[in-house]
């Protein structure tokens, strides 16, 4: 039967890099998903050992490990050569390289996935194929599928008048509070990339959980005017302009922060000094398991 492109073909439905899963491609490439193995949940990593004259064993902490992910379905195409150039395409997204793959679920979520095994890819007729694909997120979190950002200056508080009248006048002040509300709204922790713009003398964030506890990020070193330090909490690096390792000026002694599941975080901007064009930048994700 004739498809027509951008038509749903009904139930699951996903994109893997240009690879428009569950629906058509504007070749009118029908491209059928029948499974999508591994979405539901990742690995688990975890050890035991054996009490010694006892019973049971002793458990280290459960921690997720990486996240491999099957898909498999049908490609019916208009013609032979459609087919063809539909497997390359598949071929080319399946990659050992980085590769988005999103899932239209209520909330689309998305990971970064790569080629882990090989990929099947038989024909059935001349205008039918069958596939199967295995790829692995090494990060087991499903992202939303856009950034959520906030920005704040340097707290501070400039004007604000009360003139003496029989009606009191007042003329209200401007003020940066200096903070930022992060919110995950997933069921998974979620890390944050913290970014600096300078001018700004030894700037700090604080980061204060939902329990009150404060994670401090402190960087020893000035920024000048333009410079710009991008702290990632995932990776755990500090890079001055894009190209320059800063990881030993910053003091992180409560450890790196990240945003509980369903929880607000008050990220904090500090600095030794005042400086009225210093700037901090959050960006995050909500994340699931």
């Amino acid at each position: 039967m004739p498809y027509t492109p951008g038509q749903s073909l009904g139930g699951l439905t996903a994109t893997l890099g240009e690879i428009p899963l569950g629906s058509v491609d504007p070749a009118g490439v029908a491209w059928v998903l029948q499974d999508l193995d591994g979405w539901d949940s990742p690995e688990v990593r975890s050890e035991l050992q054996q009490r010694e004259a006892d019973h049971g064993a002793w458990q280290t902490p459960v921690y997720y490990g990486e996240r491999p992910i099957t898909l498999a379905g049908t490609i019916v195409a208009p013609d032979r050569a459609a087919l063809d150039d539909a497997m390359d395409r598949l071929r080319a997204a399946v990659s050992l390289t980085d590769t988005l793959l999103t899932v239209a679920e209520t909330v689309p979520k998305c990971c970064v996935v790569r080629r882990s095994g090989k990929l099947l890819a038989r024909y059935t007729t001349d205008t039918v194929a069958s596939y199967s694909a295995l790829v692995t997120a090494a990060d087991p979190r499903r992202y939303a599928t856009a950034d959520q950002t906030g920005t704040t200056g340097l707290p501070s508080t400039s004007g604000g008048l009360t003139l003496p009248a029989t009606v009191p006048w007042t003329i209200s002040a401007t003020t940066v509070s200096g903070q930022i509300d992060a919110e995950n709204s997933g069921s998974m922790r979620t890390p944050l990339v913290l970014t600096i713009t300078g001018p700004v003398q030894q700037p700090q964030i604080l980061v204060t959980m939902p329990g009150g506890a404060v994670a401090q990020l402190t960087y020893s070193q000035d920024l000048g005017a333009g410079d710009v330090l991008v702290i990632d909490t995932t990776a755990r690096t500090v890079v001055l302009n894009g190209n320059v390792s800063r990881r030993r000026f910053l003091a992180v002694p409560s450890g790196w922060p990240s945003i509980p599941p369903a929880s607000t975080v008050a990220v904090v901007f500090r600095a030794a000094a005042y400086n009225a064009t210093a700037s901090l930048t959050a960006t995050w994700r909500s994340a699931w398991d």
